[in-house]
């Protein structure tokens, strides 16, 4: 049985909601008692029938639709505990010199700039709720790839390893206000977001996994949910593996 956290009274917040991890994190929050709201492309959302839950159409790459989401969710709850910026796009699979530079661009955007965007608009609501509550957690959902890099994969590899170096300069920056500021870097799982990726691909990915498995969305959930929560109490710029062995250090 999952290990429950006290959430109660938490709001929390997930990008990219309606995607395997995004699903998966969010219910395990719902489970430790936290308000989730969900944040994802309006078609992902409908999609994943989330309208019955508290949940709005957000393009983390767009500072209108951030700001105009952000204000509503200022109004809605008047407080945000917890932030996992989880949305991300793997993007084309192809050596660096073929790479579109839009779709270069894209990558980035939604991995890297997006998390930038959302921060910068929720993390002074963040500041006000923690004055209060001496609580506050962001988490943000990076890759192995940001530590290892991988090949065909610049764009995203740059992109989870900026996301990795925001972390590390937030959780600095954030250090005396109880707000924690950490990264986890999943291994490769098969969700819509590499399930279609062509055999050889994943046969490549998974011959690099030491325990020979490819990672569980629960298991992602698993660690976001203790990141959320008071038993991590000292922990933050840091960056916690999810790799079956692929990386160690």
């Amino acid at each position: 049985m999952p290990t429950h956290y006290d959430l109660e009274g938490k709001v929390a917040l997930v990008t990219g909601a309606a995607g395997g991890f995004g699903t998966a994190i969010s219910q395990r929050l719902r489970d430790c008692g936290a308000t989730v709201v969900h944040w994802d492309l309006p078609a992902a959302l409908e999609r994943q029938h989330l309208a019955t839950l508290p949940c709005t159409g957000v393009d983390i790459t767009d500072m209108a639709s951030i700001d105009t989401a952000a204000a509503e969710l200022r109004r809605e709850f008047g407080r945000l505990d917890i932030l996992v910026n989880n949305a991300g796009i793997v993007g084309a699979v192809a050596p660096l010199w073929e790479i579109p530079v839009a779709e270069f661009r894209r990558i980035i955007d939604v991995n890297l700039f997006g998390s930038f965007l959302v921060c910068r608009a929720l993390v002074p609501l963040m500041i006000e709720t923690a004055r209060q509550s001496r609580f506050g957690r962001i988490v943000n959902v990076a890759s192995i790839q940001a530590k290892e890099g991988m090949h065909q994969a610049a764009a995203y590899s740059a992109a989870k390893a900026g996301l990795v170096a925001l972390t590390k300069s937030l959780g600095k920056e954030l250090a005396t206000a109880d707000i924690l500021v950490n990264a986890i870097t999943p291994a490769a799982s098969m969700t819509a977001m590499s399930i279609d990726a062509p055999r050889e691909r994943l046969d490549d990915i998974l011959s690099r996994i030491p325990m020979r498995r490819f990672l569980d969305p629960a298991e992602v959930a698993s660690m976001v949910a203790w990141l959320s929560s008071s038993e991590c109490s000292f922990s933050t710029g840091a960056v916690f593996d999810l790799s079956g062995g692929r990386a160690t250090y």
